[in-house]
């Protein structure tokens, strides 16, 4: 069963490069199609400014979209009540990239995961209170609880401190979890144990996830170990997306082409005879004036005239495997 369905979904924002300047439009999100399914994993990979996280923000109901549907289980946003939107709000969670901001600095760890549990009437007494943010701490692997709960933030590390956001994300049972570049600000001994933790939450709570990433070889390793699908995001618009080893093993954009080349391979042998993909520029368009037609033939090892004119469509080359380049429409 499909939980979320993306159609067409735009959001787009009105900015001032500077005082004397005229306002300029930037498409963050430009007419993206895309579904998660109950359980399901679904990454979105795309280098800074492509939009990504301002999707997250959509689904998860903190950014307004300009025009298209969000579906919920079937049901248009914008059709909620007041009450329902609210309870969609409960069911999709976000887990923000920076754990230094996301915290309450004056808050406790008790008190932290403590608001949503009280806030949506979870538990009823304060001895069932304190029991419960016990087991979401050894949830999320801090242990002892005891030697956590009274903690602050800023005594806390960066891995810590995202666990509690993840604890507090996981203790409203939500369907879905944006998680928002998770493991960017944490050190890089500690992503695979935050990336692990959101695959065996997901195997004991059966939680789905958007997880959002500009880092390949992160998105390669999650989809490795869980599974779902793969979208590719450039400038506003979804470029590929299909099962995840499709995507990994036969990619068909360009674009996925180079950001699959460029990551780093464990074994020196494999590591020498693999090339990187020659782009044509390595320079990234600005948002603000982004090239017409395909938003990528400025940087395209395989442009064609035909690429600087008209947008290529989001066409189904292989079974599930959507890809927008002209090399794969046939004329």
């Amino acid at each position: 069963m499909k939980l979320i369905e993306v159609k067409n979904l735009k959001v787009y924002f009105t900015v001032r490069p500077s005082i004397f300047s005229k306002k300029k439009i930037v498409k963050a999100v430009d007419g993206v199609d895309l579904s998660i399914g109950e359980g399901e994993i679904l990454t979105l990979v795309g280098e800074s400014g492509c939009g990504k996280t301002t999707l997250g923000k959509a689904i998860a109901g903190l950014v307004k979209p300009t025009s298209g549907k969000i579906l919920f289980k079937g049901k248009d946003l914008t059709e909620l009540s007041k009450r329902e939107f609210l309870e969609y709000r409960r069911s999709v969670q976000i887990v923000h990239q920076d754990p230094y901001a996301s915290l309450n600095p004056t808050k406790s760890v008790f008190q932290i995961l403590s608001f949503p549990l009280v806030r949506w009437r979870i538990v009823k007494s304060r001895s069932e209170l304190r029991d419960k943010v016990k087991e979401l701490l050894e949830l999320v692997g801090l242990t002892p609880p005891e030697e956590f709960i009274n903690k602050y933030p800023h005594q806390l590390s960066g891995g810590q401190r995202q666990r509690v956001a993840i604890a507090r994300a996981i203790s409203v049972n939500p369907k879905v979890i944006v998680a928002d570049e998770p493991i960017t600000m944490i050190d890089v001994s500690l992503r695979l144990g935050i990336l692990d933790l959101m695959l065996d939450l997901r195997k004991r709570l059966g939680t789905a996830y958007l997880f959002i990433t500009h880092d390949f070889g992160a998105a390669r390793y999650f989809s490795a170990k869980g599974g779902g699908k793969i979208a590719v995001m450039y400038l506003g618009k979804i470029i590929e997306m299909g099962p995840a080893e499709e995507v990994i093993f036969n990619p068909l954009h360009p674009y996925t082409q180079a950001l699959l080349s460029a990551v780093p391979v464990p074994d020196p042998e494999i590591s020498r005879k693999k090339k990187p993909l020659k782009l044509r520029s390595l320079d990234i368009p600005s948002p603000l004036n982004p090239p017409p037609g395909c938003k990528f033939h400025t940087r395209c090892p395989y442009y064609m005239s035909r690429c600087a004119k008209e947008e290529p469509p989001l066409i189904e080359v292989k079974s599930q495997h959507y890809v927008a380049c002209w090399l794969y429409v046939k004329r």
